[in-house]
């Protein structure tokens, strides 16, 4: 970072940690960003803890029938401040499915930006509270995940009616999430989600890989993925590098795990620690990515960032994000699918020019730009509250 955003907001920003330590996923590498940059932004960067302390099943169950906010304890580690609260994020749940509203939280500290990492039902009362939604992917094409749509919508309309904002990872997420929610634009910002893969250097590539000598699919096993498609172009296009297919097993695996299974020339590898991961990407032929919905599309940023060809979906976010610098192919024609796959096994040049385009095209996803943007976010929704005296104590 060139710039120095120490102090710039002299207000408590809080994160919720839940996801800080949940491994590689898009919207962990999310939540970790977001910690970084609120540490620049603010001169009190916190961060909301669950204390799992277990009550027993009678106050559990009296808890449910509570309306008033549950208080916060203002604590400190070895990771820095922090507000805890006992067992909040499975209580937040029920209180919604019991009380379809917000579950409220208070804390004694002055009036602050509470910044959630994903939708939860939750807010902080007398707080700016921000909830980044990382897709609209629940309600536009329920088919493709295992979130009830019905709940989630629920939980989106109890934010846009008692929340100050949403944040979300690309314009078309954003757009998709207006469109689905009814919500006035300018509820909905666009702060982009920052790329950074120098936290740790990429490992060695599994046994019996070569490096260059692999096309790789990266990613939970399940039907938004698009695997089946790529199975059938890997097929088809006759190539002789194998095609590894490496992520935990998500939602509906089972008949894709079959597939893969009698697919000549496949490899599947269900876990990787991050070191690992980056070496797949780093020493593949070619990331293999044309997923049917994203928010963002993490893994393709990370591959142009490590020098990786990249072939992506023509629509949606994924064509957003790759800005031209991935071979784009309609995710739906197998046959587009297998010419691609052919061209990137054999055409040195077309993989040159990917690789060059890419490295051109990680720097719209800089930390730099991620904390310009969520500070003029921060600036404007405290001038909006502000201008509507609510906001005693929110600037030096």
């Amino acid at each position: 970072m060139t710039a120095s955003w120490r102090d710039e907001l002299a207000i408590p920003i809080c994160v919720d940690a839940r996801m800080l330590e949940k491994g590689g996923t898009g919207v962990s590498s999310y939540a970790r960003s977001l910690a970084a940059a609120i540490a620049l932004i603010s001169d009190q960067p916190y961060r909301l803890l669950a204390d799992h302390t277990d009550d027993g099943p009678i106050r559990k169950n009296i808890d449910l029938l509570r309306r008033a906010p549950r208080n916060l304890r203002t604590v400190g580690d070895a990771a820095g401040l922090a507000l805890s609260g006992r067992d909040i994020f499975r209580r937040a749940h029920i209180h919604f499915g019991v009380h379809r509203t917000l579950y409220p939280l208070r804390c004694d500290l002055e009036p602050g930006i509470m910044h959630w990492t994903y939708p939860v039902p939750m807010r902080i009362e007398g707080w700016i509270n921000i909830y980044t939604v990382h897709d609209a992917i629940p309600l536009v094409r329920p088919d493709l995940t295992s979130i009830d749509p019905r709940r989630h919508r629920a939980v989106l309309d109890a934010i846009v009616a008692s929340g100050d904002g949403i944040t979300t990872v690309s314009q078309d997420a954003r757009a998709a999430i207006i469109a689905s929610l009814k919500c006035t634009p300018d509820f909905v910002t666009d702060t982009g989600q920052p790329v950074d893969i120098a936290d740790l250097a990429p490992g060695p590539i599994p046994e019996g890989l070569v490096p260059q000598g692999y096309f790789l699919m990266v990613g939970s096993v399940e039907p938004r993925k698009n695997v089946a498609a790529v199975l059938a172009a890997y097929r088809r296009a006759g190539v002789d590098l194998p095609l590894v297919v490496a992520g935990p097993n998500g939602w509906r695996a089972e008949p894709i795990l079959a597939d893969i299974a009698r697919t000549p020339g496949t490899r599947r590898i269900p876990y990787l620690e991050r070191a690992t991961l980056l070496g797949l990407i780093a020493n593949a032929r070619a990331l293999v990515f044309p997923s049917l919905a994203e928010g963002f599309g993490l893994p393709l940023v990370e591959a142009m960032a490590l020098g990786t060809p990249v072939l992506t979906s023509d629509r949606g976010a994924l064509a957003e994000v790759a800005g031209g610098a991935a071979l784009a192919v309609d995710p739906n024609d197998v046959a587009g699918i297998a010419g691609a796959l052919a061209d990137l096994a054999g055409d040195t040049a077309l993989r040159k020019a990917l690789v060059d385009r890419g490295h051109e095209r990680v720097a719209a996803f800089s930390q730099d730009r991620f904390v310009v943007r969520l500070l003029q976010l921060y600036r404007d929704t405290l001038q909006a509250r502000g201008l509507h005296g609510n906001a005693p104590a929110f600037h030096r």
